[in-house]
């Protein structure tokens, strides 16, 4: 049988769910800054999986994931523990913004986070120290912020990492059917967790104003893969037999400025040469076809169909390969 879940003041008995408030600081007026923590304590020994959401305040299709996947497991059928975390980065949940308003930092560049640092910096050394740090598998929640971007996983250190294979299994897993390996910023959760010897990904759920069903979808049936992959839950992980991997990006931008009037759809594989997007003049008159200048898949793009001259149109994955 399982011990007592802990986390900070918060703790479930075998079998059980617990929930409350991770202090993490202090506002102006002296009230709480509280992180909303959900334990679920399993009745059986198994792994602990940490989940957490809005890591960027405006970042929302994650609480989603998270509500459901606390909607559809019971304590009582789990082998092991799963910690999640809703909302990570709390001053900028509530600004609707991606960046902290207090510190105007970006949360996931400020793991494994300063005891004495800024507010962002004490949030994440609260949540490293007293969550993540008892878990044996991170999964960071994130999308693209509001611009459109297909689903996808991200595998954030480098391919000599010790942990790299574990979290490529980890990303494979989660069965979302894109995955980009790339070593990422320093002070993202999915480098510091894997430097002490925690396999983490960093799916990015779609990109969208509020939240989207189809990106939430496909965040649970990821989280399941995992719990039920790694004994947590009985059931079998749907994984596609093939998934493709990129490792880095391209920004392609409009030398003329227009109207955007994109020719192929977010996830499409094209090769050198397709077109991905037509830019037109105020009289809808084509002036410039925007295509793929290598083989690719079609990444992300602007949330509204306008673009000045040397301004970002949409990015394209690169150096595809497969899993």
């Amino acid at each position: 049988m399982s011990d007592t879940l802990i986390v900070g003041d918060i703790g479930a008995a075998p079998g059980k769910r617990a929930e409350g408030r991770l202090i993490a600081g202090r506002m102006a007026d002296g009230t709480d800054v509280s992180l909303p923590v959900v334990l679920l304590n399993g009745q059986g020994e198994g792994p602990t999986v940490y989940l957490q959401a809005a890591s960027d305040g405006d970042e929302l299709n994650g609480i989603g994931v998270i509500h459901e996947i606390l909607r559809q497991v019971d304590p009582a059928d789990l082998q092991g523990q799963l910690i999640a975390v809703p909302i990570v980065n709390f001053h900028a949940f509530h600004a609707h913004q991606a960046h902290s308003p207090v510190d105007h930092k970006k949360m996931n560049r400020c793991f494994p986070g300063d005891p004495r640092g800024t507010s962002s910096e004490r949030i994440a050394h609260t949540l490293f120290e007293n969550a993540v740090r008892q878990s044996d598998y991170c999964i960071d929640l994130h999308q693209g912020g509001v611009k459109p971007m297909l689903d996808e996983v991200r595998v954030r250190v480098d391919r000599q990492h010790s942990q790299h294979a574990a979290c490529m299994e980890l990303a494979r897993l989660f069965g979302i059917g894109f995955i980009l390996d790339q070593k990422g910023p320093k002070g993202q959760l999915a480098r510091a967790a894997p430097d002490i010897g925690i396999p983490t990904i960093d799916p990015e759920l779609g990109g969208c104003h509020g939240w989207d069903s189809e990106s939430i979808a496909k965040g649970v049936r990821g989280v399941m893969n995992i719990l039920y992959h790694y004994g947590l839950l009985e059931g079998e992980p749907m994984i596609p037999e093939r998934q493709i991997v990129v490792t880095d990006f391209q920004r392609l931008i409009t030398h003329h400025g227009g109207f955007i009037h994109y020719c192929a759809q977010l996830g499409d594989q094209l090769e050198k040469g397709s077109p991905i997007a037509e830019i037109t003049d105020v009289f809808g008159k084509t002036v410039e076809v925007i295509e793929a200048n290598q083989p690719c898949i079609f990444w992300s793009h602007q949330l509204y169909p306008t673009a000045s001259s040397g301004e970002w149109v949409c990015s394209i994955g690169v150096n595809i390969a497969g899993c």
